[in-house]
């Protein structure tokens, strides 16, 4: 196993430096003007020196190696100096963004703990609520839970999570006024009224999030659940007179949670990466909404940063799920 993860770091090393030339080779391909939103009275003399401090009169492939020896070298020595009190990463250039003219990751930073209080709470009531539904619908097939927990799966799954945050905010926050409507980014919990904003503000778009995400997962499970209740090994535990419980919580759901863990894995980047279209319908100030702000500046280094970053995260828990399987299933091996 120890051999099988080294060999897949190396791996992803060039991926990796793959994916970051493409995500800078269609960001220079995409239309617009970084400069485009500035006024036009400005003169030609100085919208070209503003052109020059932002690098855009140098050529493309300088610009990519400049920005990746920044990503790979520069920002994690800032991070060790601020967590160790050194100084090796004094006088260097940074990733600055165009459109708040700061360091990327120091906006970066100040987005995350928005993103993680409500996508994160929100990705984890979802498996918890998931990975039951999906157990006793496949344990208990065709009953009235069964088709209970199917077509909510199907409702949460099919509608968009524009179309329910909507719907909430207009029954629960127009009509009947419980939840307020907008994310307050600036509440600060201190005693226990700020904690009940807090939780109130956070109730419908973390219902919108574990909705979608249940629906997902709930699925999966249950589908994976029913072809393991079939098998032989099954009916061997029974015969041999083991307990119900033992053999559906202990034998079958192990073998099941191994496609489980994958769908699981492969979503925990989303948590950081935030919900772009939530965020935009609730006004949480996380990392989605960063993205589409700076989108919709033409805010490069940002936007490249910030899908790097996700791509970097979904790389890592995908060989954290691959890791798990030998885990969870000891028939499977990576010699």
């Amino acid at each position: 196993m120890l051999t099988y993860t080294l060999r897949r770091l190396l791996t992803a090393v060039p991926t990796l430096i793959f994916i970051s030339f493409v995500i800078f080779l269609l960001l220079e391909l995409a239309p617009g003007d970084p400069l485009a939103d500035q006024p036009l009275t400005i003169p030609a003399e100085v919208r070209e020196r503003m052109r020059t401090a932002m690098g855009l009169d140098e050529a493309a492939h300088v610009r990519y190696w400049k920005w990746l020896v920044q990503f790979v070298w520069v920002e994690p020595q800032v991070i060790l100096d601020r967590w160790l009190g050194t100084s090796m990463a004094e006088g260097a250039l940074r990733i600055l963004s165009w459109q708040f003219r700061a360091p990327v990751f120091d906006i970066i930073w100040q987005r995350i703990p928005q993103t993680l209080t409500v996508v994160g709470i929100a990705y984890v009531v979802g498996v918890t609520i998931a990975l039951p539904i999906g157990i006793v619908s496949a344990y208990r097939q065709y009953s009235w839970f069964d088709q209970i927990g199917t077509f909510v799966s199907m409702v949460g799954f099919s509608v968009p999570t524009f179309f329910t945050g909507v719907l909430l905010i207009v029954i629960f926050s127009v009509n009947l006024g419980w939840f307020p409507s907008i994310y307050d980014t600036t509440l600060r919990v201190t005693d226990w009224p700020s904690f009940v904003r807090q939780v109130s503000q956070m109730v419908m778009p973390v219902a919108v999030l574990a909705l979608y995400n249940a629906a997902q997962i709930s699925r999966f499970m249950r589908s994976s659940m029913l072809d393991n209740l079939n098998q032989d090994y099954v009916r061997t535990a029974r015969a041999k007179g083991m307990g119900e419980t033992t053999v559906v919580l202990v034998h079958v759901l192990r073998n099941s949670l191994i496609p489980v863990v994958t769908v699981i894995a492969l979503g925990v980047p989303t948590i950081f990466a935030g919900a772009i279209i939530t965020e935009q319908v609730f006004k949480v100030n996380g990392l989605g909404q960063l993205l589409i702000t700076a989108i919709q500046a033409n805010d490069l280094p940002m936007v490249q940063t910030l899908t790097f970053v996700f791509a970097v995260l979904i790389v890592t828990f995908n060989l954290i799920a691959d890791i798990l399987y030998g885990i969870l299933d000891p028939r499977i091996r990576y010699d």
